[in-house]
């Protein structure tokens, strides 16, 4: 059996929408798939078909039941055909489908697209037996588009909430569909812990988010409650209120805050849904009409329970990445060692995790005195963005300070011999860094001396308003080499320090934005740190990240240092 008969089976065996609703439809309805098979069959088609739905699964629906009077096949100029294959509406009011007992029956019948998002899922068919009752016909036309439009909602909801692991972005975007598609107010309430709730969304018409500071109200969450917040909070029943504007006496004050909303807001009637399934509520969905012409019914109802068991299942992803995402930005500041304060020389870094990263990643900075007295700075990146590569880059610190620990020699040659070593002590495939040594008497003058593995070239700024990249030193990644020998000895490069000036390493996430070249970055970089350079060294390194424009997708880490003036 196709792959297709199988997920329309797993889709009508879901509780929610399809079970609750569409099973209970008087008209007959078949899905239909993109490839033009039945995936799915309620029980007035059944009936209508003497077919089982089981029957019908995996079947192309247009060869199984469309036929002329003298039971043939309409050719390719088929009005259904051309619905199945083009996935647009359309409609016949006279038509003969062959049921399961060879018999022909004249139906009317009107197809539409399901979506999901841009995306064709299928097309609803929905039939009925031919009647003189022009009305009937009528309703089931509307029938149709209605469930179409739920089902489409239903679907890109899903599809938009599943784009963002950010809780503030989905509960805004779920906001924006709902208002004012299917309701003028939505509110949501979080369970916080065991004993609390919390108004963390409001949405009205036009985004207007009105009484906003008591609407959001943080309260004990009271379970003998019998407030349709409470119920639903508990996950115990969904809860239709046909009256919702009406003086109610509130049993607590979750229940008070609750009551106050919908009187505030006008509601005429409300719909008030768990966010999860079972008993494994996170919080409560409420929707809001204020039409008294135009109140909620039960099939609305059933659309929204099934909304809020998905957004329950979106909040709990993004819950559940907020946690990892505080753990492993902890876990990499851990890794990160603290600065020296060498004499007169000012030191500042800083460490921003990529904005949607769930895990740890391999940027990174240190800074040490070497045993001859002489600042040692470290700028690196490690490939990948996960656990694996945290613990490569931990890996590479630890070797790279060991090894320039009691060498005077150039840091080309020590990161030469980090490369030999790397592939026997670690477990990173490839990185890049820039290792520099800041050398010089206590009081000055200073000079650097720095090789530079694959990295983005340092940046100085001097105190006459210069900005320029520090290009030479180039050589190859850590792990790109491909042999040994003098010939593939690091290149290593000097310049002087002047007083005043600062020295900037960074990692790529500083410069990089999708859509964006290269230059691009560097040139944004250049300008922004001149136009900062006589701020205080830990300003300079918190203003440059805040100038970062939006679209940056990774971590980001820096290193600055400040020559004391003349």
């Amino acid at each position: 059996m196709s792959d297709e008969a199988d997920g329309g089976r797993q889709w009508a065996a879901q509780p929610g929408f399809w079970r609750q609703v569409v099973e209970q439809l008087g008209a007959s309805l078949v899905v239909v798939g993109p490839s033009g098979r039945v995936v799915a069959a309620n029980p007035a088609a059944e009936r209508l078909l003497s077919r089982s739905a089981e029957a019908m699964a995996g079947k192309d629906f247009h060869d199984l039941v469309h036929r002329h009077a003298d039971r043939e096949r309409p050719g390719i100029r088929c009005r259904l055909l051309e619905a199945l294959i083009h996935a647009g509406e359309a409609h016949a009011d006279s038509d003969r489908y062959l049921c399961g007992d060879g018999k022909l029956v004249e139906v009317s019948w009107s197809a539409a697209p399901v979506t999901d998002g841009a995306s064709f899922e299928g097309t609803a068919m929905l039939f009925a037996r031919l009647s003189d009752d022009r009305s009937e016909r009528a309703e089931h036309m509307q029938a149709l588009e209605d469930l179409t439009g739920r089902l489409t909602l239903v679907a890109q909801i899903t599809a938009v909430l599943g784009q963002t692991l950010e809780t503030d972005e989905a509960l805004a975007r779920l906001g924006r569909m709902l208002v004012p598609g299917l309701a003028d107010w939505v509110a949501v309430d979080l369970l916080v812990g065991d004993d609390e709730t919390h108004r963390v969304a409001v949405t009205g018409p036009d985004g207007r988010d009105r009484g906003q500071e008591g609407w959001r109200a943080r309260l004990p969450f009271a379970g003998e409650s019998r407030s349709p917040l409470v119920q639903a909070v508990r996950g115990a029943v969904p809860v239709l209120d046909e009256d919702a504007g009406a003086p109610a006496r509130p049993d607590s004050p979750l229940a008070a805050l609750h009551s106050g909303f919908l009187q505030s807001v006008g509601a005429a009637s409300a719909l008030t849904v768990p966010l999860g399934s079972g008993r494994h509520s996170t919080g409560a969905l409420t929707l809001v009409r204020t039409d008294p012409a135009a109140p909620f019914g039960n099939d609305d109802l059933q659309v929204v329970v099934d909304i809020g068991r998905r957004v329950g299942q979106v909040l709990d992803n993004t819950r559940r990445f907020g946690r990892q995402r505080d753990v492993a930005e902890a876990m990499q500041r851990n890794l990160l060692a603290p600065l020296p304060q060498p004499g007169r020389l000012l030191l500042a870094a800083r460490y921003q995790p990529a904005p949607a990263a769930s895990q740890v990643g391999g940027d990174w900075y240190d800074a040490f005195q070497l045993k001859d007295g002489v600042t040692a700075l470290v700028i690196g990146d490690v490939v990948g963005h996960d656990l694996t590569a945290a613990a490569g880059m931990a890996q590479l610190r630890g070797i790279l300070r060991s090894l320039a620990w009691d060498r005077t020699e150039p840091p080309g040659a020590i990161v030469d011999r980090l490369d030999d070593a790397m592939p026997a002590i670690t477990t990173v495939p490839m990185a890049t860094l820039v290792l520099a040594r800041v050398e010089g008497p206590r009081d000055g003058p200073w000079t650097l001396r720095w090789t530079n593995a694959g990295h983005p070239p340092p940046l100085l700024l001097t105190p006459n308003g210069h900005g320029r990249y520090l290009d030479d030193a180039r050589g190859p990644l850590l792990g790109a080499r491909t042999g040994t020998g003098t010939g593939d000895r690091r290149p290593d490069a000097t310049t002087p320090l002047p007083s005043g000036s600062t020295l900037l390493l960074y990692t790529d996430g500083l410069i990089e934005l999708r859509g964006a070249d290269l230059d691009t970055g560097l040139s944004r970089l250049r300008r922004n740190a001149l136009a900062l350079a006589e701020e205080p060294l830990d300003d300079f390194c918190d203003q440059l990240l805040t100038r970062m424009p939006p679209g940056n997708v990774d971590d980001i880490a820096l290193l600055a240092l400040r020559l004391p003036p003349p």
